[in-house]
């Protein structure tokens, strides 16, 4: 669904970040050297590691004066990189955790919070299968293990297949939170541990289309044809809603969240100038292009 960066501009961008790396200069976004470049250090949703990417693509050559260098890792990793003030800008696809708060604070960062897209998170399984949808306490008890073949929710006779993202995934903490423990805070239900964590969103892609037993989870903008994607209701007797843009937009679609990018306190400078155009109409006409929900 999304438009993907080219394997060039992918490789001038890792160039780019080892060659900072190499400098021995933490994230900057602060006054340069005269004749330097200011150098935003940008890390962390692999949900958002394409977004991100193609926002750098289109910014630095509008901006020459100005570096956006882009990795993932996950929500986790580029929250923990911002507490260490080692990176500018950490892109999540969850909120900051109260724990992580905390020792933000301790380490003398007041990260702020700025939401830059809308995300749905699809369910997707191979094409041959035949289940066309599923509610959300239908989802909880696959992923917990309390549903293991696909015959109990109208499929065939074959065992059921976990596919998640790794535990550092923002995605990974929102499904837990909001699917398997269908949003209740007290809830202390895990994913079953025949779950396979994936290290990314293109390795759960890969195996939903290799494996016709396989359910996984990924951003809207991951998506592609070849996968089937399920219709989710919030309970029975409820409607079964495929994500989308618009379902999205118009609170229909039961498994969606924002998109985040945190700073080390009130942004300044490039930064500033960065988000900005971020969320102004160039930097989200390629969230649409993504395939993730524009803010306006």
């Amino acid at each position: 669904m999304g438009r993907r960066i080219g394997a060039g501009t992918t490789l001038a961008l890792l160039l780019l970040a080892g060659l900072l790396a190499c400098s021995g200069e933490p994230g900057a976004g602060g006054t340069p050297a005269p004749g330097a470049a200011t150098r935003i250090q940008n890390k962390g949703s692999d949900t958002m590691v394409n977004l991100a990417l193609a926002w750098a693509e289109t910014y630095n050559p509008l901006h020459p004066s100005v570096e956006v260098a882009v990795t993932g890792g996950g929500s986790g990793t580029g929250i923990a990189a911002l507490i260490n003030h080692t990176v500018d800008m950490a892109n999540a696809s969850r909120q900051i955790k109260p724990e992580e708060q905390q020792q933000a604070e301790a380490n003398g960062i007041q990260p702020v919070e700025h939401t830059v897209a809308g995300d749905a998170i699809a369910v997707v399984i191979h094409p041959s299968n035949p289940v066309e949808e599923l509610t959300i306490p239908q989802l909880s008890a696959i992923f917990s293990g309390k549903i293991t073949n696909w015959r109990q929710v109208g499929g065939p006779d074959r065992p059921i297949v976990l596919l998640s993202r790794e535990s550092n995934s923002g995605t990974h903490v929102f499904f837990l939170e909001q699917v398997v423990r269908q949003g209740k805070k007290d809830d202390k239900t895990l994913f079953s541990p025949d779950t396979l964590l994936m290290p990314s969103s293109e390795g759960i892609s890969t195996e939903v289309r290799q494996n016709p037993n396989a359910i996984g989870y990924d951003g809207l903008g991951y998506v592609t044809l070849d996968q089937k994607v399920l219709a989710v209701a919030p309970a029975d007797g409820q409607p079964y809603v495929l994500p989308s843009v618009d379902t999205v937009k118009n609170g229909t679609y039961p498994i969606a969240r924002p998109l985040y990018i945190y700073t080390a306190g009130e942004p300044q400078g490039a930064i500033l100038d960065y988000l900005e155009w971020i969320t102004g109409p160039v930097g989200q006409a390629i969230v649409l292009e993504q395939g993730f929900v524009p803010l306006h």
